[in-house]
């Protein structure tokens, strides 16, 4: 009895799987395009950096006046007085003269009175942004205010106004610049980033920057805060009418105390 020879089967090269014609790749909903301009953070040097940083605080307060006129629309007090305006409307041109036509009338008029006059008490937040002019910026001793500023390729979306006070104690000698700084401290006079770039960090990026510059001009120990005396802290309503502004206040002290922190954090790391 024979056996047949057993020889190996040729082996084939199996091709390479073809993918799936029901699967699909998505492109990412949100590419980051090429020619995305860079994000700039530094002291302005020019004039012309100076001017448009300027400008970019008056336009912070101008919007002031958009924010006071949202925040009284739904004031509690207001919308009382609203309220009051509209029955005596109703009373009137229902109760008494019984006409849909005169009921329509005066309760329209009665808002539109309501709004033109919120709308020409908050107006003067545009006077206050018109009367800043450069001199706002140089201090009594003609030493120009720090300028830091944030570039968005070439569109400038972000500024502070810095002022580094001299060291009080010095005050009557005669000192060069730099050594009268010494032992100064830094004051924040104006910080503001464009409404669409705001919640992004920007802001807090020109706190760090503001830190840096005034300890390394007036001392690693140097205090920085807000003046008391902002840009925008001219309140033109009464201070029943300021809550909105008073919180961001708030809000501008302690990201300020938290970034002053994170530099504190810092500095006890590098000691270890």
């Amino acid at each position: 009895m024979s056996t047949p020879d057993m020889e190996p089967a040729p082996s084939h090269q199996l091709p390479p799987p073809s993918p799936s014609p029901l699967v699909t790749i998505d492109p990412p909903s949100n590419p980051v395009p090429d020619d995305l301009p860079s994000l700039s953070l530094g002291v302005l040097g020019t004039e012309t950096d100076k001017v448009d940083a300027l400008n970019l605080v008056t336009d912070s307060i101008a919007q002031q006046r958009q924010s006071a006129s949202k925040y009284l629309v739904f004031h509690p007090y207001l919308v009382s007085l609203l309220v009051v305006g509209l029955a005596i409307a109703y009373q009137y041109s229902w109760r008494i003269k019984r006409d849909p036509g005169t009921a329509l009338m005066l309760h329209s008029g009665v808002v539109m009175i309501y709004l033109l006059t919120i709308r020409y008490f908050t107006a003067q937040y545009i006077q206050v942004a018109e009367n800043m002019k450069w001199s706002w910026m140089v201090s009594e001793d003609g030493e120009e205010d720090t300028v830091i500023g944030v570039r968005f390729g070439k569109d400038l979306i972000g500024a502070l106004i810095l002022r580094l006070e001299p060291n009080p104690n010095l005050n009557g000698k005669k000192r060069s610049r730099t050594s009268a700084l010494r032992g100064g401290k830094g004051v924040i006079r104006a910080w503001t980033v464009k409404l669409k770039y705001r919640h992004k960090g920007v802001g807090v990026d020109m706190l760090h920057e503001a830190v840096r510059v005034t300890r390394e001009k007036c001392g690693k120990d140097a205090e920085i805060g807000f003046a008391k005396e902002h840009a925008n802290s001219t309140m033109v309503l009464p201070e029943i009418f300021n809550g909105p502004f008073r919180k961001d206040e708030q809000r501008a002290a302690k990201t300020l105390e938290k970034v002053l922190s994170e530099w504190e954090g810092s500095k006890r790391r590098r000691k270890h």
